[in-house]
């Protein structure tokens, strides 16, 4: 049952991010300000979680110090709202196509720059490693694909387009570079958000309290992106929203993306592991391509199919690795608890088989036991029986020397 609940909510998580991107795509087309639709994004977050982070971890929240708010107002500065700002121009100037491709590099950049910080290990030698760094190579070889080469394009089969997408099917020397320029954007934004994944481990550790880190760091954003909007957006009229798709996105990738999706993403987690979530990425990129192509009309090249295989294909090199890895540890893991287990049943099947000599059943029998040898010494020594209870006394009860005192017997002697 958990299994089947893990997989439909990941199927939810992916959805909804892909659903997000075109959203975002096709607001960025009406005209939307990139660090305008940033700010209110993160403006609206903070009003949602807020409350919820106040209520929850008002008794039980750790002191926060001077120290912790700066280290998670540097981590929101270059990880959120920087990074969102990049991703978003890259977005405009792309497709969602390549930028939900470029996203699959998030969990290998992430892995790569662990390793450098010594978190992760690397072994060239091994299979594992030779699967890790294959997996990088795949995603390098990918995004140079993706950035450079263009192909034929396979046109949407959807000739209705609820959304107007003025981005061309063929590119011009402008728009190349201007898609290049794309590339380059959103792959940095995945790096950086890469950044902020591997630093905000040792951060959790230090501030452990997950809802109110992630309340501070969305307000922290929402500051700083107002300010980076107030300097890159002069045009006062685009701050003001309408009733169309500019605030359906905002609204939307404020509370399914920056909200709901958090939520899922910890549930997926604890039911089968970030593993489980990274290998369902891909998934993202399926859905996007649908959406896109009947939203939106975008025309596929066979560049950015080509790119996105080589870098979904890298990315499960590298959790493949990663799993081939863990397996040795798991076992030995098992291994070293079956054996705990095997001698603690032999100890115990030991002390079953000694007698507490102090203890005051021994003692009482070991006191009737003078009472009990004469009767038998006057039996028939050739009987069997006898001489079987009394060698199954004498095994029981060796503690209290019940052998020296039958060896004393008439029956025993030469």
């Amino acid at each position: 049952m958990s299994k089947t609940k893990a997989y439909f909510i990941v199927l939810v998580i992916r959805f909804l991010y892909a659903l997000g991107q075109v959203v975002a795509k096709a607001a960025f087309n009406q005209g939307l300000s990139v660090p305008v639709f940033v700010f209110y994004r993160h403006a609206i977050a903070s009003i949602l979680l807020g409350p919820v982070a106040f209520i929850i971890e008002r008794k039980r929240a750790p002191q926060l110090s001077y120290k912790i708010a700066f280290k998670l107002f540097l981590h929101s500065l270059y990880g959120i709202s920087i990074a969102g700002n990049i991703f978003s121009i890259g977005l405009r100037y792309t497709s969602t196509t390549a930028s939900s491709a470029i996203c699959n590099l998030l969990p290998v950049m992430t892995f790569l720059l662990a390793a450098i910080f010594r978190m992760e290990s690397l072994k060239w030698k091994r299979v594992h490693g030779v699967l890790k760094a294959s997996g990088i190579a795949l995603c390098i070889v990918g995004v140079v694909i993706l950035a450079f080469y263009e192909g034929p394009v396979i046109k949407s089969i959807n000739h209705y387009h609820p959304i107007h997408n003025p981005v061309p099917a063929k590119q011009t020397n402008g728009s190349k570079m201007r898609w290049i320029l794309g590339i380059f954007l959103t792959t940095l934004s995945v790096f950086q958000w890469s950044l902020w994944t591997v630093l905000m481990g040792p951060m959790l550790e230090e501030y452990p309290s997950k809802i109110l880190t992630a309340t501070l760091q969305c307000i922290f954003t929402m500051i700083q992106s107002f300010f980076i909007a107030l300097a890159l957006e002069r045009d006062y009229s685009k701050w003001k929203l309408k009733f169309d798709i500019c605030l359906l996105a905002v609204l939307y990738c404020a509370i399914a993306l920056s909200g709901i999706s958090y939520y899922l993403q910890a549930w997926a987690i604890q039911l089968q592991g970030p593993v489980f979530l990274g290998m369902s990425m891909p998934l993202t990129l399926i859905f996007t391509i649908v959406l896109s192509s009947i939203f939106l009309g975008e025309a596929i090249s066979l560049g950015s199919v080509i790119g996105g295989v080589l870098m979904v294909g890298g990315l499960y090199n590298v959790l493949w690795g990663k799993r081939i890895e863990e397996s040795p540890e798991k076992d030995t893991i098992k291994e070293q608890n079956h054996d705990e287990e095997a001698n603690l049943e032999k100890h115990r099947k030991k002390e079953r088989g000694k007698t507490d000599v102090s203890s005051p059943l021994c003692q009482r029998f070991s006191s009737l036991l003078p009472h009990f040898l004469p009767a038998v010494s006057r039996t028939d020594p050739s009987n069997s029986r006898i001489q079987g209870l009394l060698l199954a006394v004498g095994n029981v009860w060796e503690a209290v020397r019940v052998q020296d005192l039958v060896s004393s017997l008439p029956i025993f002697s030469g």
